[in-house]
Order: C-alpha cells, then sequence, then structure tokens
C-alpha cells in the first residue's frame, strides 16, 4: 500500500518557529512530527510519497539521514494552491489504494491501520473548539457533510486530516473550483465523495491538532504523559516542571509547562512559564503566563488560553520581561527591555 504525505506548505500560522523550519519538522517531546508519522507507517506501507516545497531540503536531508531503508519519493508542488491541488499533483503517482496524512499532525500506527481497513474513511475526534477545524456530520458512523470552520454549532466531531482512498479520488478533485481564499481544498472533493461513494468514520485514538503554534504545548504534554524530558547533554540546574528540554542545553533558570528546543541556553535567575523557546537561544529574563491571552496571527486576534511566549530560533535576549501571548522572530538580539508586542 501507498502512503502520501502533504508538506510542502509554509504554515504561517505556527510562525515563528516555521520561518527557520518546515511543520513537520517541529519537534514535540523531543521528536519531530515527521519521525512520529514515518516510524507509524515504518512497517505498514511499501511506498511513502511526500509532497514537498517550503524548505523542502531540510525535509529531504531529514528523511535521508534518519529512514535510509524507507521507500521514499518525493514529489514537489511549486505553487501551494491548497490541499486539494496538493492530492491532485500527485495523481500520476498514485497506483491504486492509498493512505493521505497532513504532514502537520501526528497519527499513531493503530489509527493507521484502522484507516487502512476501509476503502474510502476519514479520521475524525471529538473535541471542544470545533470553530477551528473542518466538523464531521455523520450518521451511523458515516459521513453526511462536512462544515469548514462552522461559526455555529453543527457538529463537534472534526477532520483530523488522515484518509483512505484509491485513485477515484481525483475525479472528484478534478471538479472542485477555488475557495473565498483562492485555493483547492480537499474538503469540497470529500464531500462529493461522500455524496457518491460510502466515507466511513474511524474515531482517533490520538491525534494532537497542531493548527497554531502554542499548539505545540498541549500536544507536548499529551505525548510525554505530563512528565518533564530531557534530552541528552543537556545540563539543568534550575527548576524544570512539565516540560520537555532538548539536546546540549543548559537549564540554570526555572522552567515550568513549556518546551525549551536544541542548545539554548536559560540563564540563572530566568523565569519561563507555558512557553516555546526555539533552538540555539540564550535567554535572560522573564516570561510570566497569563490565562485567555490573545495573540495576532495573520492580523488576526486569536483567543489562546492560556500562554507565555513564543521565541524563534537564534535569538539572544538578556535582562528581559516578555509580556503573555508575545512572539519574537528568529535572530533578534534584545536586551534590557519590556515587551509587550511581537517583535517581527
Amino acid at each position: 500500500m501507498q502512503a502520501v504525505i502533504l508538506a510542502a506548505g509554509k504554515s504561517t500560522r505556527t510562525y515563528p518557529l516555521t520561518l527557520t523550519r518546515p511543520k513537520p519538522l517541529l519537534k514535540i517531546a523531543n521528536k519531530a512530527i515527521l519521525d512520529y508519522n514515518l516510524e507509524a507507517l515504518g512497517n505498514l506501507a511499501d511506498e511513502i510519497i511526500i509532497l514537498v516545497g517550503y524548505k523542502q531540503k531540510m525535509i529531504k536531508k531529514f528523511t535521508s539521514q534518519r529512514y535510509p531503508n524507507l521507500n521514499i519519493i518525493y514529489v514537489e508542488q511549486k505553487e501551494q494552491l491548497g490541499t486539494g491541488h496538493a492530492l491532485l499533483v500527485l495523481k500520476d503517482y498514485i497506483k491504486g489504494r492509498f493512505i493521505l496524512l497532513l504532514g502537520d499532525n501526528i497519527y499513531s500506527k493503530a489509527d493507521m491501520k484502522s484507516i487502512s481497513k476501509h476503502k474510502y474513511s476519514i479520521l475524525v475526534k471529538q473535541v471542544q473548539n470545533w470553530g477551528n477545524f473542518g466538523v464531521i456530520v455523520e450518521k451511523n458512523g458515516i459521513v453526511t457533510d462536512i462544515i469548514e470552520k462552522p461559526e455555529k454549532f453543527i457538529s463537534d466531531i472534526i477532520n483530523c486530516g488522515l484518509f483512505s482512498f484509491d485513485e477515484k479520488i481525483f475525479r472528484f478533485l478534478k471538479k472542485t473550483k477555488k475557495s473565498e481564499r483562492g485555493e483547492y481544498e480537499l474538503t469540497d472533493a470529500l464531500k462529493m465523495l461522500a455524496e457518491e461513494k460510502t466515507l466511513k468514520c474511524v474515531k482517533s485514538s490520538l491525534c494532537p491538532q497542531i493548527s497554531y503554534s502554542w499548539d505545540l504545548l498541549a500536544a507536548d504534554s499529551e505525548l510525554r504523559k505530563n512528565k518533564t524530558l530531557i534530552g541528552p547533554n543537556s545540563k539543568i540546574t534550575g527548576t524544570i516542571k512539565n516540560s520537555t528540554i532538548g539536546n546540549n542545553c543548559v537549564i540554570a533558570g526555572d522552567v515550568t509547562n513549556s518546551i525549551i528546543m536544541d542548545n539554548t541556553v536559560i540563564e540563572k535567575g530566568s523565569i519561563v512559564e507555558d512557553s516555546i523557546i526555539g533552538e540555539n537561544v540564550h535567554f535572560k529574563g522573564k516570561i510570566i503566563a497569563k490565562n485567555n491571552v490573545c495573540s495576532r496571527v495573520k492580523d488576526a486576534k486569536i483567543k489562546v488560553g492560556r500562554l507565555g511566549a513564543v521565541i524563534g530560533d537564534n535569538v539572544n535576549a538578556k535582562n528581559v520581561i516578555i509580556n503573555a501571548g508575545c512572539k519574537i522572530w528568529p535572530s533578534k538580539k534584545i536586551k534590557n527591555r519590556t515587551i509587550e508586542s511581537d517583535i517581527l
């Protein structure tokens, strides 16, 4: 069986973390998203097709070094025109039945096996924040409709982005038209498929949804089961609570409910709460989290819940206080100040 991973997009909603790497290479519990999915596919798929685009050299280098024994081929999506267009690019590479994964979420091997048992199926799960996703209307486990990000409650069952198809999906993809945001949506093809074929709902056992940068915090906590995780060669003299510390870090401050990526230094006296700090960062200061924080993403204010800050790679920040909800773009140098808004 073939497996397809869509991994071409820029993932602007996860900036600043994806300014320096593609989203599938973001680490959660010290493993890349792509690690989890390739490990799950290892003995399940005979051939893995990865659709690449944004920073594709990083993905190719990563997979060739870590998974030399997997049969992986790469196809480039030169224009990012939506998930429907992304799959249509692969039409000539598909030989029969296949499973499709969105490359920015994590899926379990058990769910992949369950999905592959059905000719046409979709992985779903029940959530509270249904308004952020495509929701599924179903009857007796069969999809009857899909509504993208509804403003009013229709269903709390969401599309997780893992599917089982055959080549017939391309007939429906060819009929799709550009959406209001100028993209060809896979959802439109799914609706047509569901009208003509039986599209089975498969309930997820594990599927963290990574839409925004701060979603990594919940996914990280879930995957390490609220236990602190410390990577190799990291030196800890501060206090770590319910967090992930990457490889080769030096942590002399206090870190709580956070992700600290590889090769980062947190100086003595620093406080970091509910935050994500990228690779090769040198930090001295305080990030105090708050509840019901708003963070700006693509000119829109997004309600987050509890959040400290998100700091991109290679930032040098000394003697700073960073207000809750702020993001700092990569390679910024800041010192002796209070940060009250994003630094781009």
